[in-house]
């Protein structure tokens, strides 16, 4: 496995070129577009490494699923799609236009900005940062790593350019969407995206939703299989933002990118992956980490289609 994974990031290395470091979060620009890394933990806890596996990243979107599995374990799929929906996008994951005239005016799936804040504040909690505690113990516990912190340039990076993410929840507080204090809102959301990992933290993540909500380290039991198949169901139509549909075909995997750069991608009953490299293409999703991804696949027949 070792051998064929350090074979395939030489490969795929090249594509790092064609792409561009996210630069609407000012700190994100500060990246090294060079870098390419992958990790695989399977469902037993064995590991590999290749590449700039041990380079830091952010979260960002790929927050959106720790966040999305807490939600279903405190609501019903019945209770949460009042609010949100499960739909596939062909638009930009912070699009204004999906809550204006889509709809019903809910977000279509909490894998897109809109529908993870409004996850966000379905979570239990008596209060906001009772909520971050909650999804930032999951991001641990799936991660393995009780070690992980937030990033404080990113988060305050984030915090200081938001507006836009700050128009969609406040759209969302006139229309009922979402009934908490929005600011405090979304400060839970920008320290959620800003927790700072590895490639193996993503990979032993993603292990877990292969394993149906069980660690692949102790066998400790996070979420039932019932949420994992939802969130993984999800992740393979929604995400990889308005790219999925593309993804699902040329890698066949549920997978959640984030706009650091990172990929997580599950195959179920085997094992997670995780992938970073921050250059991105114009959907947003790390454009040599695809492309690594979809040898990967290939190569070792890993597509669940």
């Amino acid at each position: 496995m070792k051998g064929i994974m350090d074979r395939l990031v030489a490969e795929n290395r090249k594509w790092v070129k064609y792409g561009h470091v996210a630069t609407y979060i000012p700190e994100l620009s500060k990246q090294d577009p060079n870098l390419l890394g992958i990790s695989i933990c399977n469902i037993n806890g064995e590991k590999w490494n290749a590449g700039d596996w041990e380079a830091t990243f952010t979260l960002q979107s790929i927050a959106k699923v720790p966040s999305f599995i807490c939600s279903l374990q405190d609501n019903t799929l019945e209770v949460l799609t009042k609010k949100i929906s499960v739909a596939p996008t062909a638009d930009g994951f912070n699009s204004i236009e999906n809550l204006e005239t889509k709809n019903e005016q809910k977000p279509l799936n909490p894998m897109i900005n809109s529908g993870a804040i409004a996850a966000i504040s379905m979570v239990r909690g008596k209060t906001l940062e009772d909520k971050f505690q909650r999804i930032f113990q999951m991001v641990k516990k799936m991660a393995g790593n009780e070690s992980l912190r937030v990033n404080e340039v990113v988060y305050n990076s984030e915090k200081e350019t938001g507006d836009r993410n700050r128009s969609l929840a406040y759209y969302m507080k006139s229309t009922g969407i979402i009934d908490v204090d929005v600011e405090k809102l979304l400060d839970i959301y920008f320290r959620l995206c800003s927790i700072e990992v590895t490639c193996p933290d993503v990979a032993s993540m993603a292990a877990v939703l292969a394993g149906d909500g069980r660690s692949s380290v102790d066998n400790n039991v996070f979420f039932d299989v019932h949420t994992a198949k939802i969130a993984k169901a999800v992740m393979a139509t929604c995400g990889m933002y308005d790219g999925s549909g593309e993804f699902a075909g040329e890698v066949g995997l549920p997978g959640k990118s984030g706009v650091g750069g990172g990929i997580m991608a599950v195959v179920p009953k085997r094992m997670g992956i995780g992938v970073m490299g921050p250059a991105l293409d114009i959907k947003g999703n790390s454009l040599a980490g695809w492309k690594l991804l979809q040898n990967l696949s290939q190569e070792l027949e890993l597509s669940i289609f």
